[in-house]
């Protein structure tokens, strides 16, 4: 018999399950997956505002005074010219190039940096930075026990922030705060980091706040959030929500046999900024090659979804791609995914058709996102 670990369990367990929340195993962690309704949760984001639990995502801190450098050589991007209060999207890749998790970093203070990793490839990366970091003069730590993330997404989410942030100049500190920016905030009377982050395609921030403090900020979030239309949100809404927005997911549209190249990222890696990085000799090598496949957008006037996995066909049945994602949109109504297709089929426009379960359905090829966000 195989000894399975039970999933790790963020510092709001209790709370989800006491909201009733349907919970599933997610990259080794406890999460709810839905409230009551996952479609009517993914609806108060786009409308008002929802409230995640991000806690199992990682947080891997560099302090010292070449942080900014250990993270240039580290990851395919460029840090050290980071502003402070700024955020960076980007790539980690293993020594062959391929990819081994999109994150989010940072820059805390001039020699602070917090990378966030996918809670499923924490485990992975966290060691891989530390490695990575020997020879600079900087201290890496693993610190994802200690922080728990709490976000708030949607039209209504600068007015939750506003009332839940504590101190003179606080609420317009953060209706100033820039989208990929991250401030010191004080809530429950202590203080953390707010950052305007996200990944619903709608306006929103990210709190970082200690695990032992969890509880109070999500109350406290959920008080203030009542009169807005708040509501908890669990994974089904969030993924609904991003493939809506066009955003990529590890596993999905990303994975260890992509580079950044294959998957669309080619633009991120920093040859003409920084001389050594790790893997840039396996990196230039795949930038040299066009990938055969391209990622790209799908829509569909009929009813039924095309999922991860099914194939995508061209008019005589010849399989030409692989669906990554796909679901029928709550906002738009109509069946929507990503794949990656033959790039002589990825003109905007293009009719193709998805098999599903062994009838091949219409699909047109189709920009994203396929949902942007009101701009008020």
């Amino acid at each position: 018999m195989t000894d399975t670990a039970a999933p790790k369990a963020t510092p709001l367990n209790a709370t989800h399950r006491a909201l009733g929340a349907t919970m599933v195993d997610f990259g080794g962690w406890d999460m709810p997956l839905k409230y009551a309704s996952d479609t009517e949760e993914h609806r108060a984001v786009r409308n008002k505002a929802g409230i995640f639990d991000l806690s199992h995502m990682g947080e891997v801190f560099y302090r010292g005074p070449q942080a900014g450098e250990a993270l240039d050589f580290a990851l395919v991007g460029k840090y050290s010219t980071m502003k402070v209060g700024k955020a960076k999207y980007g790539v980690i890749v293993d020594a062959d190039g391929h990819l081994m998790d999109d994150l989010i970093t940072y820059r805390l203070a001039e020699d602070v940096f917090m990378v966030v990793p996918n809670a499923s490839n924490t485990p992975v990366v966290a060691p891989a930075l530390i490695e990575r970091a020997a020879g600079f003069d900087v201290t890496l730590t693993n610190e994802t026990d200690d922080w728990a993330i709490i976000a708030v997404q949607g039209p209504e989410a600068e007015a939750i922030i506003t009332r839940v942030v504590e101190g003179e100049g606080q609420a317009q500190a953060a209706c100033d705060l820039g989208y990929y920016a991250i401030m010191p905030a004080r809530i429950v009377g202590v203080d953390m980091w707010l950052a305007r982050t996200g990944y619903t395609g709608e306006d929103g921030f990210e709190i970082f706040a200690p695990s032992s403090l969890a509880t109070q900020v999500w109350e406290k979030t959920i008080s203030e959030g009542d009169a807005f239309g708040l509501v908890p949100c669990g994974l089904a809404a969030r993924d609904s929500l991003r493939l809506e927005a066009g955003m990529p997911l590890f596993g999905h549209e990303m994975s260890n046999a992509l580079t950044p190249f294959d998957a669309g990222f080619g633009r991120l890696v920093a040859f003409k900024t920084k001389e050594d990085f790790f893997a840039r000799g396996a990196l230039e090598a795949a930038a040299a090659q066009e990938p055969t496949r391209v990622l790209l957008g799908l829509t569909s006037q009929q009813r039924r979804p095309a999922r991860a996995g099914y194939p995508v066909v061209d008019a005589e049945g010849a399989v030409i791609g692989q669906v990554t994602s796909g679901l029928p949109s709550v906002t738009l109504g109509y069946p929507i995914a990503m794949a990656y297709v033959d790039r002589n089929y990825a003109d905007v426009g293009t009719e193709l058709s998805v098999d599903v379960r062994g009838k091949a359905l219409p699909f047109v090829v189709t920009a994203t996102p396929f949902y942007t966000r009101r701009q008020d």
